[in-house]
């Protein structure tokens, strides 16, 4: 038997792929932060402006602070418990511009729209962002249609780019946490990205949880209205859920983050499908909750503000501001630490 010198033994560390785009670099994790700072940022050149990546960007114009935010939804299936590829859009689009304590004044909305694809399934989309729009009170003021040949899309996709005002008193960032923060959630975790999954590959699951997509613009106006500069960064944990949303603001900030495992409300029937699939619900994604660092002397009454609101009912303090700059650790039930990290690669495909 050949003796293996278990000191100079190390594991493998996989290869990345370098040449050829990955479904994993739209992740929301490391792979996407890769591709973006590598790649896409840099060939912007002088074109892109210096500062942390958000989720949407302050454009000052003639004295009044608007907010622009664009993304593009390729969510499968179309339809899901709760939601849809139109509603997504919408919600998801409302949701980055509050990030920035935006209030949104308008919508675009465009569809890419594959050859063949049911007149029927278009309409239920195309009037699912009308009823959205209207509940949000947001309008669609533009938008395009294109439509390509059958096999260059996947049915249909839409892009969604809206306009805001950021709301006065408040200048939230990702670069803006502060040792001593508060970490608040606004709600329940993993209840989207479950939704999908089983959705798409019929797991079931679906029947005991459906996805959290809602504007939470109003939320947000809540809580600056008790907070208001206290309120020192916001983000929605969609894509790599609450592991990437917490460790992109830990590291554009250069502080640390320490959460409480039992703090952290994930429903039961997503803990069970993680449980089945070997999921961490703090990369699951969500659509209807966002995680919020607040100065300590703020953190109750803005806590407070959100319990009061029906987005923010769940809402719970999960966290502080400390530790190691850059990292994000998780103490366990047992009193230990453990290392939340953000996905490398791709858990959950095409779930926004």
């Amino acid at each position: 038997m050949t003796k293996v010198d278990m000191a100079a033994a190390t594991c493998p560390v996989p290869l990345l792929e370098t040449e050829r785009v990955l479904l994993g670099h739209g992740s929301g994790g490391q792979l996407s932060a890769a591709l973006i700072g590598t790649l896409l940022v840099p060939a912007l050149g002088a074109a892109a402006p210096p500062g942390p990546l958000e989720d949407a960007a302050v454009v000052p114009v003639d004295g009044v602070d608007l907010v622009l935010s664009t993304d593009a939804y390729v969510v499968s299936p179309l339809f899901f418990a709760g939601g849809d590829i139109g509603m997504l859009a919408v919600n998801g689009t409302i949701n980055d511009l509050a990030m920035r304590a935006a209030m949104p004044l308008g919508l675009a909305i465009a569809y890419v729209v594959e050859e063949g694809l049911a007149v029927d399934e278009l309409r239920r989309v195309a009037t699912s962002v009308g009823v959205a729009a209207r509940a949000a009170g947001v309008p669609v003021v533009t938008g395009d249609t294109k439509v390509v040949g059958r096999g260059a899309a996947d049915k249909i996709f839409v892009v969604s780019t809206g306009i805001g005002r950021r709301l006065a008193g408040a200048a939230p960032s990702a670069a803006g946490a502060r040792p001593g923060d508060a970490v608040l959630l606004s709600g329940a975790i993993g209840r989207h990205g479950i939704t999908v999954l089983s959705a798409r590959e019929g797991l079931g699951f679906d029947t005991d949880v459906c996805s959290d997509t809602q504007p939470l613009h109003l939320l947000v106006e809540a809580m600056v209205a008790a907070g208001g500069h206290a309120v020192h960064a916001l983000r929605d944990p969609t894509r790599g859920g609450l592991a990437s949303a917490l460790g992109e603001i830990a590291a554009a900030s250069g502080v640390g983050v320490e959460i409480e495992d039992r703090a952290v409300p994930v429903p039961g029937p997503v803990a069970a499908a993680c449980e089945m699939l070997g999921l961490d619900s703090a990369h699951v994604a969500n659509e209807g909750c966002l995680v919020a660092f607040i100065a300590p002397e703020r953190a109750e009454a803005v806590l407070a503000a959100m319990q009061a609101r029906p987005e923010g009912r769940e809402a719970v303090r999960i966290g502080t501001v400390v530790g190691e700059p850059g990292r994000v650790t998780v103490r366990t039930a047992m009193g230990s630490h453990r290392i939340l990290d953000m996905l490398i690669g791709e858990q959950l495909p095409r779930i926004c």
